[in-house]
């Protein structure tokens, strides 16, 4: 009976082990399984980061090119009518100095 009632415990001690052998190795699986999840979310993140730093700086570039464009337009219609006011004034500016010229010529005779 002693000898039955100790098999009966190192059998259970046994199984117990062997409980807590295959806990551990499950615990390390699934550890192992939890790293590589995390280190693929991680990859993924810093890609989707990526992409997105990509799209905005493509996005601000083209906004910048658009400011330009518009700049440049806005600068040669600017300097357009410019010239054209400068073309106008400059018939009766070169009159007026003519006219003072002589009168200044006249005035001197």
């Amino acid at each position: 009976m002693k000898t039955e009632v100790l098999n009966a415990i190192r059998k259970a001690e046994e199984e117990y082990q062997a409980e807590i052998a295959a806990a551990k190795a499950e615990k390390e699986k699934k550890l192992a399984a939890a790293a590589l999840e995390t280190d693929t979310l991680v990859a993924k993140a810093k890609a989707g980061a990526e992409e997105y730093k990509k799209q905005r700086l493509d996005d601000a570039r083209k906004a910048a090119a658009r400011k330009r464009e518009e700049i440049l337009s806005s600068g040669e219609r600017d300097a357009a009518l410019l010239r054209e006011r400068s073309g106008k004034n400059l018939d009766r500016a070169v009159k007026l100095l003519l006219q003072r010229f002589e009168a200044e010529v006249y005035v001197k005779d």
